[in-house]
């Protein structure tokens, strides 16, 4: 049993072309565009200023995109010392995406000077980068969305003071399936605040999935 109370104090979901924050959402797309379309577009829509992210694979754009509206309304380096801010995710599929799309382009031209963020641990620190985070971080390589692990590394890691506030989720991209569940995680509750548990972990995995709303 955890000493520390925590709570899910925001959450981002991407998936099938919309965006949903807190369970609201944000951005429907209906248009017929592909993975790599829809995170330029919904980059733009956004207003994200970050002129990397054209450098990087749709993996981690995914993941970047889903913590910058994560917390687009918070600064939680200002918030909390940079040290004590964590980031754990997590997919089953690793830069597949970003290796089959590599072997396309090279298939009859070799084009060794290709180049693209396309390692799970870059998304982690783009995002560290971006929002300076500089505590505890792990990228885990799963067959399946698993909350109940990612619930207790999280809170093992805030139970020995290691962090006091953690990203945590799951990133996924293969091909036109991609899906992005991302949650803020603090020792102090916030506003509409969830009890950080795997019950809430896999609510929240549900509006992505598109089986409830909010």
């Amino acid at each position: 049993m955890s000493d520390i109370q925590t709570y899910i104090t925001a959450h981002c979901c991407i998936a099938s072309k919309k965006v949903y924050r807190n369970g609201m959402l944000l951005l429907n797309d209906e248009t017929g565009s592909d993975t790599a379309h829809f995170l330029l577009s919904a980059y733009k829509y956004f207003n994200v200023d970050y002129p990397k992210f054209y450098k990087m694979d749709n993996l981690c754009k995914l993941g970047f995109l889903a913590a910058e509206l994560l917390l687009k309304e918070r600064r939680v380096a200002e918030e909390y010392s940079p040290e004590t801010v964590g980031i754990v995710l997590s997919n089953a599929n690793s830069s597949l995406d970003a290796d089959i799309n590599y072997f396309q382009t090279v298939k009859n031209i070799p084009s060794p000077a290709q180049f693209v963020y396309t390692l799970p641990n870059i998304v982690i620190g783009e995002i560290s980068i971006r929002h300076r985070c500089k505590g505890e971080n792990a990228f885990f390589v799963s067959d399946r969305f698993d909350p109940d692990f990612m619930q207790f590394y999280v809170q093992d890691l805030l139970d020995r003071r290691r962090i006091n506030a953690c990203i945590s989720g799951w990133v996924e991209c293969l091909g036109e399936e991609y899906k992005a569940v991302v949650y803020l995680v603090e020792n102090r509750p916030g506003k509409e605040a969830l009890p950080f548990n795997s019950d809430h972990i896999h609510q929240i995995y549900e509006i992505a999935n598109g089986e409830i709303n909010g």
